[in-house]
């Protein structure tokens, strides 16, 4: 596997539309976006997005009044686990664009910036599927994963045998912040926005979240 860097000048190099240069500068300083996806499953080959979220956060404020928002219609079949999920039909979004008329509006708001989101390598990665054949390249964007920045600030010292949770509800609880109706990609995206914010503070000023003792089973998206 190459290193983001070569990769990134090597995307650079093999961009088909020029006009879209502009995903290699750097964006705004202290500005990155909160980013998310609700797709209809998650295989990234056979599956479509149908709902996407960014939202701008600069230093430690969250703008969300300069967000993206768009419904797509999927090419793939949503199915009745993915309705339950999502409480969409594709009734309600046949008449929504096709992710080839988003993803101008999408790559133009996003820049150069970061983006920062909680398992983010599969958000990117539906994004690249149309991405690539969209302009040639993928997203050239470094990733923040904010599971990373909670792991860091909560197990970074703890002992080898320390049971880690790094699921989304665990997190927004040791956080402080409150759950919004989830499967919603605003939603998703705010929240990890928030999430993003209080970690931020908590590393510029040192602090640690406290750890429980715990023997229970739990989630951890790593994989670990």
């Amino acid at each position: 596997m190459f290193p983001r860097a070569i990769k990134r000048l090597f995307h650079q190099a093999s961009l088909g539309d020029q006009s879209y240069r502009f995903m290699f500068e750097p964006g705004p300083a202290d500005e990155v976006v909160a980013i998310d996806c609700e797709t209809t499953g998650l295989n990234v080959r056979t599956d479509d997005i149908i709902t996407i979220a960014a939202i701008r956060i600069r230093g430690n404020r969250i703008l969300t009044s300069e967000r993206f928002e768009a419904a797509v219609r999927p090419g793939a079949d949503m199915g009745a686990e993915g309705i339950k999920v999502h409480r969409l039909r594709e009734a309600d979004v046949a008449q929504s664009p096709l992710i080839t008329k988003v993803l101008p509006g999408l790559l133009h708001f996003i820049g150069g910036r970061p983006l920062v989101g909680y398992f983010v390598d599969f958000d990117i990665a539906m994004i690249n599927k149309y991405v690539l054949p969209f302009i040639e390249i993928e997203l050239p964007n470094r990733r923040i994963e904010v599971s990373k920045l909670y792991y860091e600030r909560k197990y970074g010292d703890a002992p080898a045998n320390t049971v880690v949770d790094l699921s989304f509800a665990a997190m927004l609880r040791d956080l402080g912040i409150p759950l919004l109706a989830q499967h919603d990609a605003f939603n998703d995206a705010l929240m990890t926005a928030m999430m993003y914010v209080v970690l931020r503070d908590k590393k510029q000023r040192g602090v640690r979240i406290a750890r429980a003792r715990s023997h229970a089973a739990v989630f951890n998206p790593t994989g670990a």
